[in-house]
């Protein structure tokens, strides 16, 4: 069994109690609650100042059963195996519950890109693909974009292992600038993944979306859009908060004038238009939409019972901890888990490696109705699965996802 660190044990909670529920073969447990690879690499680059750098990446496949490995590659100083790992399994389970065929992956640098120039990040991207060439391509692994890492990035990725294999493969990577094969919508999918659950869970609850106020924690590309479209759909956005600082207003906040400013102050602190707030207050205000859009771990049995939400939309990968999680459903908190709620992006970057592989692109709007009837149709399997159980929704989407990878295990067999 390979190391496991804090994240990964506590994704493996959540799969255990769902295996046990589902009366899982132990063979099949073995196999998925262990990673199929995981990769470590150096990547030694000329720094602008003459002198070389040498950063550490990561690569994990968790399991390819389903089909080649999805997952996104994110820089970020406190980057580490165990968590890119937890990524790469989270990724597993989150297209199973989508019915997309493709695996779980996940990839890493550890640096800290705000400290990087263009050209170094550039050169970064460069030498960890090649560091993990053989690994990737559109029937192995395709790499998106991820915490730190944008269209440029992919694009980055998309040439340098074209320039290898000898050819432009523009179905390596997903997230890809429009003009470079990537998808019409894909950049908005995640966060209208978010909204297209949160409608679906105040309709469940019989709550009027148009009357519902809503806290975003993180303000990045599903933060901003997340919000955006629930303010589009009469919500009211009281509280945004990222990395920087946090705004509320309990009026509502004018979410297309605090993107603007954000982008033009690289933060939302200092919104004219709303009052300072402290960052760690937001996931306690009472609001009947809470999404944590962040990082992991920003719900904790320290802060569980300040929350007051009535639905938790987890925007981002492994918000809530395991005790956490189970506080709030002893609650009755209705959280629409981050296998589920988060899984716009990677169904949309499904419709972008079909458009690459097929050659044949299609309209924005195609895209849109394609990403809402599956994020509609996977809130419906889970919903339907945690009332047959009288489980809560995150053990219903591990259900469904267990399920789902366990039978193609079995039918395929063991390759000795």
């Amino acid at each position: 069994m390979p190391e496991r660190g804090p994240i990964f044990d506590a994704m493996l909670q959540e799969f255990d109690e769902a295996a046990r529920l589902l009366k899982l073969d132990p063979g099949i447990w073995g196999i998925l609650a262990r990673p199929k690879r995981q990769v470590v690499v150096s990547c030694p680059v000329h720094m602008d100042s003459g002198a070389i750098e040498v950063f550490t990446g990561y690569r994990v496949q968790y399991n390819v059963a389903l089909g080649p490995a999805k997952g996104g590659i994110r820089y970020h100083p406190a980057v580490t195996l165990d968590e890119v790992t937890a990524l790469a399994a989270w990724m597993t389970w989150k297209c199973a519950v989508m019915q997309i065929p493709f695996g779980g992956g996940k990839g890493g640098v550890v640096c800290d890109p705000r400290r990087l120039s263009a050209r170094e990040t550039e050169a970064l991207t460069r030498r960890y693909v090649a560091e993990i060439i053989d690994l990737i391509g559109p029937e192995r692994d395709v790499p998106a974009p991820d915490v730190n890492t944008d269209a440029q990035t992919m694009a980055w990725v998309m040439d340098t292992y074209s320039m290898h294999v000898g050819h432009t493969e523009t179905a390596v990577v997903t997230g890809k600038p429009v003009e470079m094969g990537g998808s019409l919508g894909r950049r908005e999918a995640t966060g209208r993944g978010v909204v297209a659950v949160t409608r679906e869970a105040a309709a469940h609850l019989d709550l009027d979306l148009r009357s519902l106020t809503v806290a975003v924690q993180g303000f990045g590309n599903v933060g901003s859009v997340a919000a955006g479209l629930l303010a589009r759909s009469g919500a009211r956005i009281v509280a945004v908060a990222d990395s920087r600082g946090a705004v509320i207003n309990e009026a509502g906040l004018d979410v297309q004038g605090l993107i603007e400013h954000a982008a033009g102050r690289t933060g939302v602190s200092g919104f004219p238009r709303g009052a300072p707030l402290d960052p760690g207050a937001l996931l306690g205000l009472d609001v009947d939409v809470l999404i944590p859009a962040a990082l992991e771990n920003q719900i904790t049995a320290a802060n569980v019972d300040t929350v007051r939400a009535k639905i938790v939309a987890e925007g981002a990968n492994g918000p809530t901890t395991p005790e956490a999680h189970r506080a709030l459903h002893r609650r009755g908190v209705f959280v629409v888990p981050d296998i589920l709620a988060n899984a716009g992006g990677v169904t949309a970057s499904y419709f972008e490696w079909v458009q690459n592989r097929y050659g044949y692109f299609w309209t924005e709007e195609d895209v849109v109705t394609r990403l809402e009837a599956r994020m509609r149709d996977a809130f419906q399997a889970v919903l339907a699965t945690a009332r047959a159980h009288a489980i809560d929704m995150r053990t219903a989407a591990y259900m469904v996802a267990i399920a789902r990878i366990a039978a193609v295990t079995r039918l395929r067999g063991m390759y000795a």
